[in-house]
């Protein structure tokens, strides 16, 4: 049986958006912890020319509902970027998660040979068939801000392992 689109997507936002999210609560408790403002955290980042925390929080978000709009040839909802809070971010995430779950699949599916246009930047346009999208500019994009974001609060210290960083997946042990 073909792995579908939607398949190779979908589950794979949903999966580690939450365990971002999970990730966030363990930040949130790190901070508490060590009498940290969590507003520092947030404005963490790994070098001076990339993003902070809670803007690799937030293109992740827009990464997985923007892309998966345009795999399903529909228009995303606008997210106001002005999140302050870990609160706010967590929230932005279950939002995210939420419209996944609205798209359909079946257009989802029947992207992979349909031109796909993105943004590149405030003025270029790039276009790739639906699964070279996919597979080539959307998930490793998508997974690099997951990344980042789990590097920023590693190197701060927060106590999280690969296992945080995967999430919930659907595993059988043995």
């Amino acid at each position: 049986m073909p792995f579908s689109m939607s398949q190779a997507s979908l589950p794979s936002f949903e999966i580690s958006l939450n365990a971002l999210s999970a990730i966030l609560d363990k930040a949130a408790a790190y901070a508490a912890a060590k009498k940290i403002d969590p507003a520092v955290l947030l404005h963490t980042r790994l070098f001076p020319n990339m993003f902070d925390l809670a803007r690799q929080v937030q293109v992740a978000a827009d990464n997985a509902k923007n892309g998966s709009a345009r795999l399903a040839g529909v228009e995303p909802p606008r997210y106001e970027d002005n999140e302050t809070t870990i609160d706010q971010l967590k929230a932005r995430l279950a939002k995210t998660v939420a419209y996944l779950k609205t798209l359909d699949r079946k257009e989802i599916d029947s992207s992979a040979d349909r031109e796909i246009t993105f943004p590149l930047g405030p003025t270029n346009k790039g276009h790739m068939k639906g699964d070279d999208y996919l597979n080539h500019f959307l998930l490793p994009n998508f997974h690099f801000h997951v990344t980042a974001a789990y590097a920023i609060l590693r190197h701060y210290g927060v106590d999280i392992g690969k296992s945080d960083y995967f999430g919930a997946i659907p595993m059988k042990t043995t």
